[in-house]
């Protein structure tokens, strides 16, 4: 469709079902002269051509916190914050996107080789996912792209991992069909980030970004992870699920992130095997005194994580299928403990003074003892805290977050019902 019948049927709300959808009645308006606003700044930039209009959400990790990349398992959420693409197929080899308020990316197809000087780079997670579909004997193809994205950097809502979902999802529609499953796409953009950006992770963000909805996630074989769709909505059950970004920096922060999978490798392989998933939990603790002298006490409280953080996240996904939602609350308030005293990931040893997610829980603590749950978000060290709050609580809560971290600080998320999406003429 070209561009300017896209402007028409936005005007005259021919999408506004498909909008209500994905991001609840009350954003209807908000989202339209979004959608708007990314169709122009795309004719702008690029001219009148057909396009297509994608997005890919932003997602929520509700438990397993760093229990992915040891082969674990996740419960997860996409949410209503996502990357949007207005994006045209193009002859030649030349790949340009054109992110909202950076600099265009440009990438030639013949070029597909790890280029160190783009490590940490937004162009690197796109030429990396381009080889890894050339690798996987994909398709791939020259487009043009504006993108615009409302998911919170820092935020563990994993903006990178939306791009990447989005970026796979461009190439899947405009040169595979469609065809491409959301799990391999999920994939492929691990691949790029480990890879060509130089970030260690695991593969949780990635795949609850691309299935969406209420997910439990099962990496025991990530070559085929098991996902399971959970149908709940929380605020139906009272409560309103929320973050507070803390406004920490993430500057030099890569260190203590990859300290936690290298450090839970040490442990696995000093009992034989390459991931905690693989290793008896038996005998993990009769081998502790071993353990302690080969890899370090910090390495042997992150493995007790993960043992109590993987049997979680499967406790936590039935209590969350049966609706139990005090029970649920318990496992997060534990989940949310043990992150801080066997993980270690609410703030950097290399900067104690910072430690704004350990002021944000303790607040968390005031507001909600006895009443909701709270717990450190995402990777962890710097950013934001997840709190579900009773909706009687919303207001005050909010208020008061917004005093001690700024306004705008506070977010409250709805649950997206789906993954990565492509708006159709037809919807």
């Amino acid at each position: 469709m070209q561009a300017q019948k896209y402007i028409k049927a936005l005007e005259s709300g021919k999408f506004d079902r498909c909008l209500e959808w994905l991001y609840g009645e009350d954003r209807v308006l908000f989202q339209r002269q979004r959608y708007l606003a990314a169709v122009k700044a795309f004719s702008q930039q690029f001219g009148e051509r057909d396009v297509q209009i994608l997005s890919a959400p932003g997602r929520t990790e509700i438990g397993g916190n760093h229990t992915d990349h040891q082969h674990g398992r996740v419960v997860a959420a996409s949410v209503d914050m996502d990357v949007l693409a207005v994006v045209s197929k193009t002859e030649g080899t030349e790949i340009l996107l054109q992110s909202e308020g950076y600099p265009i990316n440009r990438m030639d197809l013949r070029e597909l080789e790890i280029l160190e000087a783009e490590k940490n780079k937004s162009n690197s997670l796109l030429r990396g996912i381009c080889a890894r579909f050339s690798q996987l004997g994909y398709q791939t193809g020259a487009f043009v792209a504006y993108t615009t994205s409302n998911v919170l950097k820092g935020s563990g809502l994993s903006s990178s991992a939306a791009f990447e979902v989005l970026v796979g999802t461009i190439l899947s529609e405009l040169y595979n069909q469609g065809a491409i499953p959301a799990v391999e796409i999920a994939k492929i953009g691990q691949y790029a980030e480990n890879v060509y950006f130089g970030k260690p992770s695991g593969l949780l963000d990635q795949t609850a970004s691309a299935v969406g909805g209420f997910v439990a996630i099962d990496f025991q074989n990530p070559e085929v992870p098991t996902v399971e769709k959970i149908s709940l909505e929380i605020e139906k059950c009272g409560y309103a699920l929320c973050i507070v970004d803390t406004g920490g920096s993430h500057a030099d922060l890569t260190p203590d992130y990859a300290a936690i999978p290298t450090e839970m490798g040490s442990v696995a392989r000093a009992l034989g095997a390459e991931v905690l998933r693989d290793v008896d939990e038996q005998r993990f603790y009769a081998n502790l005194s071993l353990l302690r002298e080969q890899c370090g006490d910090r390495a042997v409280l992150r493995a007790i994580h993960f043992f109590e953080e993987n049997a979680r996240a499967k406790q936590q996904a039935e209590l969350l299928k049966a609706g139990d939602m005090p029970r649920f609350l318990q496992t997060v308030l534990a989940s949310g403990n043990s992150s801080f005293q066997y993980l270690q990931n609410v703030y950097s040893p290399a900067n104690p003074q910072q430690q704004g997610i350990s002021l944000a829980l303790a607040i968390c603590h005031r507001l909600l003892e006895g009443k909701g749950a709270w717990r450190v978000h995402g990777g962890g060290f710097a950013g934001t805290v997840q709190a579900y709050v009773p909706l009687e609580l919303v207001h005050e809560f909010q208020e008061v977050m917004e005093q001690v971290f700024g306004a705008g600080s506070f977010h409250q998320l709805k649950i997206r019902p789906c993954g990565a999406y492509r708006l159709r003429c037809d919807d």
